[in-house]
């Protein structure tokens, strides 16, 4: 038989497991932004038009790439896009990205998929396009994390 106080601390330790779950659930995401993490999951909503950035992963991007419409946007510097870049991708580097709209980006309406090394400048840049009027960023994040195949070179061969 099981005493009053077992049944009490059993049901104790049940809501306050309920109540670290709830906790956790609430702040889900907010404890990344704090801790300054290298992959940012969402953008703040003061600097960003609403539905204008999206997150994604490498196997999304490599469907919208396999459906077509969009443009590839390397945010590398031109030394590290010729060392391998994915196919088709244009090199616009994050640092030159400033007010104005970047050589090669000149409809606002396009579908852009924004890549760097390591998803830190690309955050960067879909947020300084969003900024210039871009419609549709999607920040990919770094090419560290492209299981498929890239291509070597300036993007003039």
């Amino acid at each position: 038989m099981v005493s009053k106080k077992g049944v009490v601390a059993v049901i104790a330790a049940c809501a306050v497991a309920v109540l670290v779950l709830a906790s956790c659930q609430a702040d889900n995401g907010s404890s990344a932004k704090a801790a300054g993490g290298d992959s940012p999951k969402t953008p703040s909503a003061d600097s960003l038009q609403e539905g204008a950035y999206h997150k994604i992963d490498a196997e999304e991007g490599k469907r919208m790439m396999d459906a077509g419409g969009v443009i590839v946007v390397d945010v590398r510097t031109p030394s590290e896009y010729a060392e391998g870049h994915i196919p088709g991708a244009v090199n616009v580097p994050n640092e030159d990205i400033g007010s104005q709209q970047p050589d090669g980006l000149e409809d606002l309406d396009a579908t852009l998929i924004v890549y760097c090394r390591t998803g830190v400048r690309s955050k960067q840049a879909a947020d300084k396009l969003v900024e210039l009027g871009y419609q549709s960023v999607y920040d990919m994040g770094g090419i560290v994390d492209w299981p498929y195949d890239t291509v070597s070179g300036d993007g003039n061969e």
